[in-house]
């Protein structure tokens, strides 16, 4: 991502103590083909601190928050994040949640289109200065 000029992750995020979390809290999702791993996404229903002061859309109950969509860049533009979200949002529906809240960053324009593309509205935008001088932005989509 860096080599394309996208500081959304770095050498520091996401750490693999952060992925190691995700697997511990059974968050993590994964993709596979012919037993090798193509992709992942993580899904909580705890709301990080950094989003206390966002403005949703939506009240702060049944909230799912997505975080850490990759997509191994061999097999990126064949549908495998779209199976991905279409996994966490089929879910999200069949147990009742009211929305799914996420972050991605402003200068990830594929990211901005995809999730356009599935109805997730731009909220506000918050701040990683460890990532990136540039804001990211709060998307929510209404289930």
């Amino acid at each position: 991502m860096i080599d394309n000029k996208i500081f959304q992750w770095n050498k520091d995020y996401p750490s693999k103590e952060i992925f190691y979390d995700d697997i511990k809290n059974s968050n993590l999702y994964i993709i596979h083909s012919n037993k090798r791993i193509i992709g992942c996404v993580t899904r909580s229903i705890n709301q990080n601190s950094v989003y206390k002061k966002v403005k949703w859309i939506t009240e702060n109950k049944k909230n799912i928050y997505v975080h850490r969509l990759a997509v191994d860049p061999k097999y990126q533009g064949k549908g495998y994040g779209i199976k991905l979200m279409d996994f966490i949002e089929e879910n999200a529906l069949k147990k009742d949640y009211k929305s799914i809240r996420l972050d991605t960053f402003s200068k990830n324009k594929r990211n901005i289109n995809f999730y356009k593309k599935r109805g997730y509205l731009k909220i506000e935008d918050i701040y990683f200065p460890n990532q990136s001088i540039y804001p990211f932005y709060c998307l929510e989509k209404i289930l």
